[in-house]
């Protein structure tokens, strides 16, 4: 299995320990390892398997990774659409485990081939390719809009501390990005790191999506990033009605969310948030305590 951190020699440079003679020293340091992962994808038998996606990703939850990746892009519905989803060596690197091999249930149409739909993604941007923005834009089988959450603007408030207190790679490389999963009350379920933000919540949906949790009503999805639509869309096809992020969401994100009726949260840092769509959802300490 790979692993997601590595170590490489580099050089520091100290301008204020120049005077000490030390402002050039040798010394080891930690990455984040970002390699490519394929997902192939079809039905059972030798070979009929076919590559759907390659994604740029640090090692880890890979499985969780392809099966969050194929229910947001609306490929699959539930764990119940995969028969069987394996990590394999791949050909060219016997030695590294970079294919997610994806069997289908009987009956779960295969992903369609067409170029304009081709998936490339990279740890900078989300899904490229696709031919336009209605390609993109897959509507979720979800009522998030009905979704009753409430959550205290003290309990938003606390989620990225909590968040980056999970966050082990990241205090090993300082180039990771997270998502986490919180319940009403603020507990975090379930955390993922990533040198792309859109895997680590892809991490994260495909953890609930073999947990069987979907939808992921009642829930808080927070990313240690920025809100993209991409994002946001990833958010709404999982049931996600809060989707938070600790720095800010594109025009086209709050659009969907608006339209979604999800409750979108940017610039969440300290004791402070913007609140771009949704904010029925968030309520005083003092709503709750006389409700």
């Amino acid at each position: 299995m790979g692993r997601a951190t590595d170590r490489r020699s580099v050089l520091r440079i100290d301008l204020d320990a120049a005077a000490d003679g030390r402002a050039r020293v040798r010394r080891q340091d930690t990455l984040a390892v970002e390699e490519p992962l394929e997902i192939r994808v079809g039905p059972a038998g030798p070979g009929r398997r076919k590559p759907l996606a390659v994604t740029m990703r640090t090692p880890g939850d890979d499985l969780d990774l392809a099966i969050g990746f194929l229910l947001t892009e609306g490929l699959i519905r539930s764990a119940e659409d995969v028969h069987t989803a394996q990590l394999c060596a791949g050909a060219e690197t016997p030695n590294t485990y970079n294919v997610v091999d994806v069997v289908l249930a009987p009956g779960v149409p295969e992903p369609t081939t067409d170029p304009a739909r081709n998936f490339y993604t990279t740890s900078s941007c989300g899904v490229c390719g696709k031919a336009s923005i209605d390609a993109v834009r897959t509507r979720s089988r979800f009522a998030v809009r009905d979704d009753t959450l409430a959550v205290t603007t003290a309990t938003l408030a606390a989620l990225p501390d909590r968040l980056r207190a999970a966050q082990r790679a990241f205090d090993r490389t300082g180039g990771l990005h997270a998502a986490g999963l919180f319940t009403a009350g603020g507990e975090l379920l379930v955390l993922r790191e990533d040198v792309g933000r859109h895997n680590a919540v892809d991490k994260v949906i495909g953890w609930a999506v073999r947990e069987h949790r979907l939808p992921l009503a009642g829930h808080v999805l927070l990313v240690s990033g920025r809100a993209s639509f991409e994002l946001t869309q990833k958010a709404w096809m999982a049931g996600v009605p809060l989707l938070a992020a600790v720095s800010a969401p594109s025009s086209l994100a709050t659009d969907l969310a608006e339209e979604a009726g999800m409750t979108l949260v940017g610039f969440l840092r300290g004791q402070t948030m913007n609140v771009y769509a949704g904010a029925h959802r968030i309520v005083s300490e003092e709503a709750v305590r006389t409700a």
